[in-house]
């Protein structure tokens, strides 16, 4: 009972935890990946607009397994972003469209207004 009470509050323990293993790996980087993937972090986090903790963590996930397996690969920062890191960032946040809060405003919105129009219709007739 109260560990279903705490993760109310604070949200569930495994997505913590994978969260602190995510940040473990990414201090283990080389520095000019970590510094990457921090700033890349920030972007996606501040700008992704992600609904979904688990999807969240999984993007992540995602991103410093991207930089730990181009570290090993011996690739620059450069190789890995390209010229455009934002281009870069927003290229690897499509990925994880469906889990947006926009993507889902997106829906709604398109539904709403077909439902309003529906109605229109159907007060003409």
């Amino acid at each position: 009972m109260a560990a279903r009470w705490i993760e109310t509050v604070t949200g569930p323990w495994l997505q913590k935890r994978r969260y602190w293993r995510y940040k473990a790996r990414r201090r283990d980087l080389p520095a000019q990946h970590r510094t990457a993937v921090e700033g890349l972090d920030r972007y996606v986090v501040v700008t992704g607009g992600i609904a979904h903790g688990d999807v969240l963590v999984q993007m992540l996930e995602d991103l410093v397994e991207l930089f730990e397996q181009s570290a090993a690969d011996g690739l620059s920062v450069t190789d890995v972003v390209g010229a455009d890191p934002v281009e870069f960032a927003e290229t690897f946040l499509g990925n994880y469209d469906d889990a947006r809060w926009v993507t889902h405003e997106r829906r709604r919105l398109g539904e709403t207004i077909a439902r309003a129009t529906s109605l229109e219709h159907g007060a003409r007739g």
